[in-house]
This record gives C-alpha cells, sequence and structure tokens, in this order.
C-alpha cells in the first residue's frame, strides 16, 4: 500500500492546499497563527526541492468573529458577509506574517464560483495565478464572503479548491481538515475505521462521507465531491489531519497519511472540466435522436441538423445543456453560433448554413473539442 502511496505521489510537484475553518480555529476562537506559521515553515522547507504551492484558505469569518468578540457563529448571510469584511485582511495578514520570516511573498486573490464560470474570467485568473506561481508568489486563495452567496453557505471552500487545481494545472490536491481523513463511520462514536485509500467515488463512499455529495453539502460530503471531481481531471486528492505536524511532507513522502483518492484513467482536459463543473449555462439545445447517438456513441460535433428547440437567450461562445426529446441532459458545450443563428440554421444540412448566415468559420454548433458528455459531469 505505502508503495503505491509513493509511486503515486513521488513526481507530484504542483500542490494546492486547502485549509477549512475547523482546522484553522485556534483556542482563542480565531485562527490558529501557530499552525499557519507551522505549515508557512514546512512549505519553506519543501521549497528547494522544486515544490511549488497554493493555499485555498477559509476563515475570513473566523477571523471576523473573533475580533468583534462575537463567541456564537452568525446564523444570517448579511451578518457572515459583514463578519468577512472584517477578517478578510486579518487572515491575509496571518498568512503574510508567517511566510514573511523564511522570505516568502504571498498574495491574495479572492475568487468566486460564480465568477469563475464565465470563460473569460475564469481564463485571467489562471493566468494571474501562473504569473504569480512563475514569480515564486505563494498565492492565497480565499472566497470573496463579503459579495459571495453559495461558498459562504455551502462547502467551505471543498469545491472551491477543485476548481483552484484546474486553474493552477495542479498535480495534487491536499485537503487539510480537523480528522485524519474518511472513515467507514463517524469516527465520533468510536468504532470507524479510517479508509487508506478510495479508488473510485460512488454512492458507497458518499454514505460514508455522512451524505449523498451533492454540491454545497459541507462535511466530509463536500471534500468527498472536491475529489472526485479532482480524480476526474486525473490528479489524486488526499484528505488528511492538518493538526499534525509535518502531515505535508509526510503526504509527499508517500506515508500512510490520511485518505488517498486516486485519480480516474480517463482523464478529463482542463476546459472539458470546467464544461462540465464550473461553467454557468446559459441555455438548452433539444436534439432529435441521430444527433444524441451522433455525440455519446460516435463522439462527433454537434450540426445544426439535428437541433429541434431553442431555449435562452446568449451569444456565439456560451456554454449550453443539450437535452434529449424527453428534456434529459446529455452534455454540454460551448456553441459557435448565437441563439439567434442557431434558431434560423437548425434543422438544416451543412451546406444551407452560409446562404442564410453568410461566411462563417465552421459547420458546427458545438464542436466535439468543447462538448462535454453527461458521463463526464457524474
Amino acid at each position: 500500500m505505502n508503495s503505491q502511496r509513493k509511486n503515486i505521489l513521488r513526481d507530484r510537484r504542483r500542490i494546492v492546499i486547502k485549509l477549512g475553518s475547523m482546522v484553522l480555529a485556534g483556542p482563542d476562537g480565531g485562527v490558529d497563527q501557530r499552525l499557519i506559521g507551522a505549515l508557512a515553515e514546512e512549505i519553506a522547507d519543501l521549497a528547494p526541492k522544486k515544490y511549488r504551492f497554493v493555499v485555498v484558505s477559509s476563515g475570513a469569518i473566523l477571523m471576523g468573529m473573533h475580533q468583534m468578540g462575537r463567541r456564537e457563529a452568525p446564523r444570517t448571510l448579511k451578518v457572515k458577509q459583514a463578519l468577512a469584511a472584517v477578517g478578510q485582511g486579518l487572515l491575509m495578514n496571518a498568512y503574510e506574517i508567517a511566510f514573511s520570516r523564511h522570505g516568502i511573498n504571498v498574495g491574495q486573490m479572492l475568487l468566486t464560483r460564480d465568477g469563475l464560470e464565465d470563460r473569460r474570467r475564469f481564463v485571467n485568473a489562471r493566468n494571474t495565478l501562473e504569473t504569480s506561481i512563475r514569480l515564486g508568489i505563494i498565492p492565497i486563495i480565499n472566497e470573496n464572503d463579503t459579495v459571495a452567496v453559495d461558498e459562504i453557505q455551502y462547502g467551505d471552500n471543498d469545491l472551491l479548491s477543485s476548481m483552484v487545481v484546474n486553474l493552477t494545472d495542479a498535480d495534487l490536491l491536499v485537503v487539510l481538515t480537523d480528522i485524519a481523513g474518511l472513515y467507514d463511520r463517524d469516527p465520533k462514536l468510536g468504532d470507524g475505521h479510517l479508509i487508506e485509500v478510495v479508488d473510485h467515488v460512488d454512492d458507497a463512499v458518499f454514505d460514508m462521507a455522512g451524505g449523498p455529495g451533492e454540491a454545497g453539502s459541507g462535511g466530509m460530503s463536500s471534500k468527498v465531491l472536491a475529489a472526485k471531481r479532482t480524480a476526474r481531471m486525473g490528479i489524486p486528492t488526499v484528505i488528511a489531519d492538518g493538526r499534525s505536524r509535518g502531515i505535508l511532507t509526510r503526504i509527499l513522502a508517500g506515508a500512510p497519511e490520511g485518505t488517498l483518492f486516486l485519480p480516474s484513467t480517463e482523464k478529463l482536459a482542463s476546459k472539458k472540466h470546467w464544461i462540465s463543473f464550473v461553467g454557468g449555462v446559459n441555455g438548452t439545445l433539444v436534439l432529435d435522436d441521430g444527433a444524441v447517438k451522433a455525440l455519446v456513441e460516435d463522439k462527433k460535433s454537434l450540426l445544426p441538423a439535428g437541433v429541434l428547440e431553442v431555449y435562452g437567450s446568449f451569444e456565439q461562445g456560451s456554454l449550453v445543456r443539450c437535452v434529449n426529446r424527453e428534456g434529459d441532459e446529455i452534455a454540454r458545450g460551448v456553441t459557435c453560433f448565437s441563439s439567434v443563428q442557431i434558431q434560423k440554421i437548425m434543422g438544416l444540412h451543412s451546406r444551407e448554413i452560409e446562404p442564410v448566415l453568410g461566411a462563417c468559420p465552421g459547420t458546427e454548433v458545438i464542436h466535439k473539442d468543447d462538448l462535454a458528455l453527461k458521463l463526464m459531469t457524474s
């Protein structure tokens, strides 16, 4: 088992580390600055071995609560956002102090999941992160709690961390939490056993995590869902106890720490991962049986002849949902035409497009390279 871990983790050099609120919580009610300091020291020790790190951190609301002298967690969204506004700068300052002791610069990036739904903004964020990493800066990524809704209510940054793996072309996701990993039953009951390796995330795994694995379920379920989505990129995930000193070094050495989620053998390309899990859907195309077969079985592009109906108003380059006659989603993809153009050419053969629209760069409504089948999103 240890040899398997070593083989899988041996050459991973670009690491996304996710720190949740539970592991960051200190004894005084604020963020545990000793834990952040220990992490900074460990990262500094690993840097000469050409490791590169990106940190996804929760804790802004926690820091705001501590600053304002509040002990009970806020219940309303408005109060959570106000506390995040107070805590965001304090959280970043804690990271700056910890890493500056080792001569390492950090840079803050505030993201929201809905902000990444736009492909252009996704690419812009990707370019900024890549430049930061090349300059030797460690990005500290947090959800923008002051304006976000879903991230505060759901998931504690778990799903955001899987998106950051895609954004940064990372080799490994390490989710540091307040327990040792995934157990076969609630460890608080005293008889749970740690699952060392998960080769495939299915309903049984989500049952062990304590939930159905829907986006935003929070707790272990959202961490398992993040691991599942990361695995679809061909990237492994380790969920482990972030309070254990030296945990990151041991994980990278292949030690039996936490739960290792193996990468999928069918790797989903970066853009198709964005199409499947990140991008915001702007419309729907209803396809005939022939088009469904062409997409699902023959892995071909979507042509105008196979489109029966168009729902929604969208521009060229928008992400849309493709459904069959019964309304079942079979794929998502980025369109080569606007909704108005598709309405004009749907049902037509490729040779009939130019007389209707004029000169066009292509004849596909959605090219196969910009199409992700439903099975890819599950």
